[in-house]
């Protein structure tokens, strides 16, 4: 099989960048190790910036979200018993949408699937290999048999476990990483969201986020050891912990059920660096992760996906190689300062014991300055809704 791009990895990075592709007449084939049902079952972020909604409207495959998705004008900030909202959309003139990550995949599949292209999924040992040369190919093995694609590049979207990374030599790549020294326990409840915004909870007994999918449908968070296990964790147990963590009108509105999900993430700031490897470029959380309290890891992905398919065009249509010469670089610019925005958001709302007690009102006296002053809350929106592609 040949084709113009080998995309590794049927995320949203890869699904996306797939169908960019498509729209500029560029050939591609996605493979994936799992299949379309597990990529589904994945339960990830919710929140869009508009760019990453502009770019599911420019691949024809927004248009549920717009149906389905719940557009916000702020965000809450709680701290000190009371709330107080950063009016988002006065400060930027932009919004952000909350519709989920598995909604966002599952348009992605649908509009490639309409479009005719090709996806593997199951794909075994999938392996990018001379990307150093002008040459570079995939193999993989489907089904007990091994193939093995030609390509102009390769696409590492495969996430941070992937092989698209790990198969750079440690020479040609420099990694940054900070692993936070908790997590964060979540549950899925087809309950009315407790709030029509999000409410961001600075409490001494640790960071809570309550957030929602839907109308009927809500996610929550609270702030948890590390070595914390989700069997720890009765729904009435977290309940109870939430309650706590919330200003008394939150606890006294939040409405309880079953939890239909729950899982405990580990909170990490990474970053490869480069971004491309000769004809392998990386995309999305190859490349990157940051924690969820900036929401920022798919619409980083979605940035990626943005920059390199405009590089590709350029490439192709213009003859020019100066889009794919700067992929990392711009790609890079944005991602550094979204890390920078996740990294601050979360030093402010969690509970870190190593800090103490002055760290903890050094963290009350940040949040009283942000709700205060009209250029803190810019800044805090502004970076929130997303900066500029």
């Amino acid at each position: 099989m040949r084709t113009k791009v080998a995309i590794i990895g049927a995320g949203p990075a890869g699904l996306l960048l797939g169908q960019l592709l498509h729209t500029y007449g560029i050939d591609n084939v996605i493979l994936e190790k799992h299949t379309a049902d597990y990529v589904l079952a994945r339960i990830r972020a919710g929140l869009l910036e508009e760019g990453t909604v502009g770019l599911l409207d420019q691949i024809g495959a927004g248009q549920r979200a717009h149906h389905e998705g719940l557009v916000h004008d702020g965000i809450e900030l709680a701290f000190g018993g009371s709330r107080h909202r950063i009016d988002m959309k006065a400060f930027t003139g932009k919004t952000v949408m909350i519709y989920g990550q598995t909604e966002v995949t599952l348009d992605l599949m649908n509009a490639r699937r309409a479009a005719g292209l090709t996806t593997v999924y199951e794909a075994a040992d999938v392996t990018p290999l001379d990307f150093d040369t002008d040459h570079p190919r995939v193999t993989y093995v489907k089904d007990g048999a091994t193939h093995a694609i030609a390509c102009d590049f390769i696409a590492g979207c495969d996430g941070f476990h992937g092989i698209s990374r790990a198969s750079v030599k440690p020479p040609a790549i420099e990694t940054f990483e900070r692993v936070y020294p908790f997590g964060w326990l979540g549950i899925l409840s087809d309950t009315p969201p407790v709030s029509h915004e999000l409410i961001y909870s600075n409490h001494a007994r640790g960071f809570a986020l309550c957030t929602m999918r839907s109308r009927s449908r809500s996610r929550y968070y609270v702030q948890c050891a590390l070595d914390d296990q989700v069997e720890q964790w009765p729904d009435d147990r977290f309940w109870d912990e939430l309650r706590r963590r919330l200003d008394q009108k939150a606890a006294d509105s939040l409405i309880t059920g079953p939890s239909i999900e729950k899982s405990i993430a580990p909170l990490r700031s990474f970053v490869a660096e480069p971004m491309r490897f000769g004809r392998m470029f990386l995309a999305g959380d190859a490349a990157h992760i940051v924690p969820p309290t900036g929401a920022k890891g798919l619409n980083l992905a979605a940035s990626d996906a943005h920059y390199l398919a405009s590089a590709l065009r350029e490439y192709y249509d213009e003859k020019s190689s100066a889009g794919i010469d700067h992929y990392s670089e711009t790609a890079l610019a944005r991602v550094w300062k979204a890390v920078r925005f996740s990294w601050w958001m979360t030093s402010i709302l969690h509970k870190f014991p190593e800090n103490g007690t002055i760290g903890a009102r050094i963290q009350l006296a940040e949040l009283d300055y942000v709700t205060r002053s009209k250029a803190a809350m810019t800044s805090l929106a502004e970076n929130y809704v997303g900066l500029p592609f």
